[in-house]
């Protein structure tokens, strides 16, 4: 995931607002999904800090534990501090324990994958996924990022999201990816249209032509965040059509049945 970064203009205008923390996190942000190992010309060209602030954040993230050096190839790689940062975050997601059992029951009918996700900035965070097993060519993880327009579960968010938050994180992803945005936002908004109709977002293989999506949200926040489920199944299942009507209507029945387990009916 390219890293995301801040807008300094905002930034400048908050006196509490601590840059070189924020450096340092767009740092650990430059690891892209497959790349291990990153030497500082690729965190100047990501972050567009200068070589001499980019030294000497990696070797303060060095020194405690967020990056290991590689001495033989002269770059970074990810430190287990990074690992360990992230877990009191799920741990303390009981919403995760709560539907896990649902969730994996549903990914066993389907022959899918069934996730739970929330919002990351301009991308969907997975927290929890349960997935079937040789039926599946996309093999979703927990930290895996989405992108936001073409994912059901992208679409589901800004469904449910206040309009204020909805509209600012567009215009992120109109400032950050402003080719993405012009080819991917009208279906965006149409899916987003669609929910208040059918009470689930999707989409038909715009992320993955291997794949449709089922998203539906949570009614409400649970701990501050909008959680949304998400089911992926193979294209190679079935037609659109047929895949829509057999699972669409599963993944909103286990999304209220989370809903009474939450006490939010």
């Amino acid at each position: 995931m390219m890293t995301e970064k801040l807008n300094e203009t905002d930034t400048e205008k908050d006196p509490q607002f601590a840059a070189t923390l924020a450096r340092g996190i767009d740092i650990l942000l430059s690891y892209r999904v497959g790349e291990f190992v990153l030497g500082n010309r690729e965190f100047v060209q990501r972050t567009g800090l200068s070589k001499s602030t980019v030294a000497r954040l990696t070797h303060t993230l060095v020194s405690l534990g967020y990056l290991r050096h590689d001495a033989k190839l002269e770059k970074y790689r990810l430190g287990p501090a990074v690992l360990s940062m992230g877990y009191p975050l799920l741990a303390n997601m009981h919403i995760r324990q709560l539907a896990r059992p649902l969730m994996r029951e549903l990914s066993e009918q389907t022959g899918g994958a069934v996730s739970l996700g929330i919002r990351d900035r301009i991308h969907m965070i997975y927290v929890e996924t349960s997935r079937s097993t040789d039926k599946l060519i996309m093999t979703p993880d927990i930290g895996a990022p989405l992108p936001i327009l073409t994912t059901a579960m992208g679409r589901a968010w800004l469904s449910r999201a206040p309009l204020d938050e909805r509209k600012s994180v567009l215009n992120q992803i109109r400032v950050k990816e402003p080719e993405h945005y012009r080819q991917f936002h009208q279906a965006a908004m149409q899916s987003v249209k669609a929910y208040e109709a059918q009470r689930y977002c999707a989409n038909h293989g715009e992320w993955r032509s291997d794949v449709y999506g089922f998203a539906v949200p949570l009614s409400r926040p649970v701990d501050s965040n909008l959680f949304i489920f998400n089911c992926g199944i193979p294209a190679a299942s079935g037609s659109y059509a047929a895949i829509e009507r057999e699972v669409a209507p599963k993944l909103v029945s286990l999304v209220r049945s989370i809903e009474v387990m939450l006490g939010f009916t």
